[in-house]
């Protein structure tokens, strides 16, 4: 390896990097405009009239996935602990395959825009409406600590504010996909997926040529001090990593993710049939492992780096290892890619499908249930503004956050359970409920928050990673309890 060669402290942006990063965000307004200028309904904006190419769909799940929780997150963590999070994607892909065959098949039969109008058939509005609900809440603080992550990485590279990194992308997030939807938001993750794994590629060969000595001995290094561990297979409840919590953990956040939120089926929406929507799925799989690898394998690059040169400096939190690398050390170029695959992974898309729950699921049933198309149109780029505002306030509050990673899976730990567990219900018996699910996801959500609290006042032993698996079934059985206690008496009054 050539050791120490370029190796300094390069200090700011340079004028080429910046030309970079900004030819790759103006593509992002010139895919929106090109794939919804032509867009005149809500069906085109939201699913794009359901012809999306299914790789095209794919990627974009893949950089939906991504996102700069991973670009930042991810090498942070291997940089500072080790690969356990690996772990959580086995779960994840088990739960993808359930999901192509358990929820997709209805949401087609049912031909929904958003996910929450099959709430609506198979139980009663109350269901839709709280479905909904609990999804504004739970994408609107993940995707916040998303794009915290990648405007504190911007910040620190380019020597901005929080504040004016935030603007920076509520702007041009708030832009793109009010002009185009659901296809500027799909064509633009398959570009942003390829750039995502072009630049870390460049960035872990760099990393390889700083090593000094053979590549296996300093990988010997890394796997002594734990930076390899990938599996934990302790029967410790305590801890939220371990191989049997951190599975648990990332199947039934996978199936709420991929099957109850419409961050993410949004997109396998978009595709004509179900077959491709299936097959759209199990591509995310094959394409979302090399991506995680390559940013696991970057953290312990980051690591290596860093021990084998002690007299440059190293960030003073691990949750700005990559900024900092980026910022002190990368040579021009190279510096302005990685500015720009984190720039492309903080543009984030939830502003489409926050807006679809929000016009299919409130506005339109509730408010104005016989409007035109090109009313609902014109509410769904307001609501974009609006949403992307409301995400702007919330990446401002993540500020004290240290890990920023493990913070994201907690949040949705905590509410994800009460959503999955009535899509479970639903598609897993034959249960007749209504009222009873709105109450059931309340006291699950309460639930869990209340568990989530005494664990991090050291009162229970109970790690994170478990509260989704006990909301889920928390919200199925009080549902089900409810449905047939309550069927039962309003029968025997009904015959007296």
């Amino acid at each position: 390896m050539n050791g120490r060669a370029g190796i300094g402290l390069l200090g700011a942006v340079s004028g080429p990097d910046l030309a970079i990063a900004s030819l790759a965000v103006a593509l992002l307004p010139v895919i929106s405009w090109a794939m919804g200028r032509k867009e005149t309904t809500t069906e085109g904006f939201f699913l794009g009239s359901r012809k999306i190419p299914g790789w095209a769909a794919g990627l974009s799940l893949v950089a939906a996935e991504v996102s700069a929780l991973t670009i930042v997150g991810v090498p942070a963590a291997a940089y500072s602990e080790n690969w356990h999070y690996l772990q959580f994607f086995f779960g994840s892909a088990a739960a993808r395959i359930v999901v192509a065959f358990l929820f997709i098949p209805v949401f087609y039969q049912y031909q929904c825009t958003s996910i929450y109008e099959y709430l609506r058939h198979r139980f009663g509005p109350q269901t839709q409406y709280t479905g909904s609900i609990f999804f504004f809440i739970t994408r609107l603080i993940a995707s916040g600590v998303r794009l915290y992550a990648a405007c504190m990485g911007v910040a620190l590279i380019l020597g901005w504010t929080l504040g004016q990194a935030v603007l920076l992308f509520t702007i041009v997030s708030i832009l793109f996909i009010a002009i185009g939807g659901i296809k500027a938001v799909v064509w633009a993750g398959a570009y942003q997926a390829a750039i995502f794994f072009i630049a870390g590629a460049i960035l872990l060969a760099y990393l390889i040529g700083q090593i000094e000595g053979p590549l296996s001995e300093a990988l010997q290094t890394a796997a002594q001090a734990g930076r390899l561990s990938i599996f934990d297979f302790r029967l410790n409840l305590n801890e939220p990593t371990t191989f049997w919590a951190g599975t648990a953990n990332a199947f039934f956040i996978g199936l709420a993710v991929f099957g109850a939120d419409q961050e993410m089926v949004q997109r396998l929406l978009t595709v004509k049939t179900r077959r491709q929507s299936q097959n759209t799925i199990f591509m995310s799989i094959a394409a979302g492992l090399p991506v995680l690898m390559l940013y696991l394998a970057i953290g312990t690059g980051l690591y290596l780096f860093y021990r084998q040169h002690p007299e440059i400096a190293a960030p003073q939190k691990a949750k700005e290892v990559l900024s900092f690398f980026i910022t002190h050390t990368l040579p021009v170029g190279l510096r302005g890619l990685l500015l720009s695959a984190i720039i492309l992974a903080g543009i984030d898309s939830p502003l489409s499908s926050l807006t679809s729950s929000f016009v299919s699921d409130i506005y339109r049933p509730l408010l104005r249930p016989n409007a035109s198309q090109r009313h609902y149109l014109m509410v769904s780029r307001i609501g974009v503004v609006g949403f992307g505002l409301i995400l702007a306030l919330i990446a401002l509050g993540c500020a004290p956050v240290e890990n920023i990673l493990w913070f994201a899976f907690e949040i949705f730990s905590i509410t994800g359970g009460a959503a999955l567990g009535v899509f479970l219900l639903g598609t897993l018996t034959r249960t007749a409920a209504n009222k009873e699910n709105v109450i059931a996801m309340i006291l699950s959500a309460g639930a869990m928050t209340v568990l989530f609290l005494l664990k991090k006042f050291g009162q229970i032993g109970l790690a994170w990673s478990w509260l989704i698996v006990l909301g889920t079934f928390t919200t199925m059985a009080v549902s089900f309890l409810l449905a047939h206690t309550i069927g039962s008496l309003s029968n025997i009054f009904s015959q007296k």
